[in-house]
């Protein structure tokens, strides 16, 4: 079969994630396509409900009820039953000198399904990318990605490496099966740089966010005697990045798709004064010990007036937390952030 890099950066190869059993897989999905149309069911009744009651509101309608995973996130400690981490190929130990040679933990393995045809979060879809990147690159992915954060001035994120004395390193945490705080246990991540590999601070994810939406948004604004400088990609890269791909799901927003490596919320407004989805993109991590989430809320900007704005890019809210214990979802959380700053930048 031929995959694709697109396919690759989509979660659409048909490459296994960390377990290896393909009819566990199918059942998970099953499972959460049930549980999604229970609650969409369930969400289109009261909104019926209240549209028979003729409910009108000055504000919009606040929903009630969480995302399923973000809810359960809340009611139970973190970690506890998250079967993910089960895995056993999340704790390897064996340090992997090259992208390359790491393509041997999955090499073998018969894809899950046709290219193109099914959406599966892969990890191992990144680390086969990682290998694309090297030999298109000419240089070790490691050294290449290195240059790349020196050049976004992201000086604190570097490979999370056991070996290497790095400053302000923090530990990481997990529940045990006794629901006790303990230290996470020891892992070597060099078998999965790209897709989880590298640590960092909220400071730089917040530079790289900025760089993101710079980049985004740079090409809207009129480049007055040439003051404004080109963003790190093309504007036209970003939105095609920020492009929801037919088929693809998101686990951390049920209003989500996957685009390419991030996750895309679009906006839409089904009815007046009710619920409204803003435009946001976001990416969620979760390694053992650690979770992390990036979620990019760019301003709407009114295409007549933004000649004429004196303040340049990047004009939105960037919302980034890292925290040291695993299994937390943070997304929930983080655009709750965004609205409230972006709500207070509006009254303004």
């Amino acid at each position: 079969v031929t995959i694709t890099t697109r396919q690759l950066v989509s979660h659409l190869s048909g490459i296994r994630h960390y377990e290896k059993d393909i009819t566990k897989v199918k059942e998970e999905k099953e499972k959460a396509n049930r549980a999604l149309k229970l609650a969409k069911s369930h969400q289109d009744k009261e909104q019926k409900a209240k549209e028979g009651k003729g409910l009108e509101n000055t504000d919009c309608i606040k929903q009630k009820k969480e995302h399923g995973s973000e809810t359960k996130s809340r009611n139970s400690k973190p970690g506890r039953n998250d079967k993910e981490f089960e895995q056993e190929e999340y704790y390897l130990k064996e340090k992997f000198e090259s992208v390359i040679e790491s393509l041997k933990i999955f090499k073998n393995d018969p894809l899950f399904f046709k290219p193109g045809s099914q959406f599966l979060y892969s990890t191992y879809g990144f680390t086969l990318l990682s290998a694309v990147v090297e030999r298109a690159s000419g240089q070790k992915f490691t050294d290449y990605m290195l240059k790349m954060f020196r050049d976004l001035d992201m000086l604190s994120t570097v490979l999370d490496d056991n070996e290497a004395m790095i400053y302000n390193r923090a530990r990481c945490y997990i529940y045990n099966k006794k629901g006790r705080l303990v230290n996470a246990p020891y892992v070597d991540n060099s078998y999965k740089w790209a897709g989880g590999g590298f640590l960092s601070s909220v400071g730089d994810l917040l530079k790289f966010g900025n760089a993101l939406l710079y980049s985004y948004q740079a090409g809207q604004f009129k480049n007055k005697n040439d003051k404004l400088l080109p963003g790190y990609l093309k504007p036209s890269t970003v939105a095609m990045m920020w492009t929801p791909v037919p088929k693809t799901e998101v686990s951390w927003d049920r209003d989500g798709k996957y685009a390419m490596a991030w996750a895309v919320v679009e906006k839409n407004q089904q009815y007046g004064c009710c619920r409204q989805q803003r435009h946001y993109a976001s990416h969620t991590g979760g390694a053992v010990g650690a979770s992390s989430v990036l979620l990019i809320l760019p301003e709407e900007l009114d295409p007549e007036a933004v000649g004429a704005w004196p303040v340049a890019p990047p004009r939105g809210v960037i919302v980034t937390i890292i925290c040291n214990m695993q299994s937390v979802s943070l997304n929930s959380t983080a655009l709750k952030i965004a609205r409230e700053f972006d709500k207070e930048k509006r009254a303004q």
